[in-house]
């Protein structure tokens, strides 16, 4: 009998596992979505990575060193990728942290920001996604921007 609950534990432990690796594949496959967009200047592929209602927010610092929060529309975000060049913006981003928990989740990711080929900035990245009919999507991203500490 022991046994019997030893396995079945040990198989519900595996089950739950197997599904958070899944979901955090998804989560990261929405968000390379959205910066492969970037990359194509594919405005159809960047808005369909966002939730109906998302937000795009940049924290900015003015040159009198003053933090303000700037934000963007989705729409005007992706109808601006649409108008660049194929390969003119290139977001590399790094997956330093993801968090889930049902159908919210979070991801923390630094990037430098490239375009034209050249080095523009660099910060970091959260999003918040949330999972609608089984799929993610964004509904919130922030960022910061720097052009310093960018090793």
């Amino acid at each position: 009998m022991k046994k019997l609950i030893l396995l079945l534990l040990i198989s519900a432990s595996f089950t739950i596992s197997v599904f958070a690796q899944q979901d955090e594949m998804a989560v990261k496959a929405t968000i390379n979505q959205m910066f492969q967009g970037m990359r194509n200047a594919d405005s159809t592929a960047v808005i369909s990575a966002f939730a109906p209602g998302a937000i795009m927010q940049t924290i900015i610092q003015s040159k009198e060193g003053k933090t303000s929060v700037r934000q963007n529309a989705v729409a005007g975000f992706a109808s601006s990728i649409g108008k660049l060049a194929k390969g003119a913006a290139d977001e590399q981003i790094v997956f330093e942290t993801i968090k889930i928990d049902g159908d919210l989740a979070i991801a923390w990711t630094p990037y430098r920001f490239i375009f034209n080929g050249n080095f523009s900035h660099c910060g970091v990245n959260t999003f918040t996604l949330v999972k609608l009919d089984g799929v993610w999507k964004i509904n919130y991203i922030i960022d910061t921007r720097r052009k310093e500490n960018c090793n």
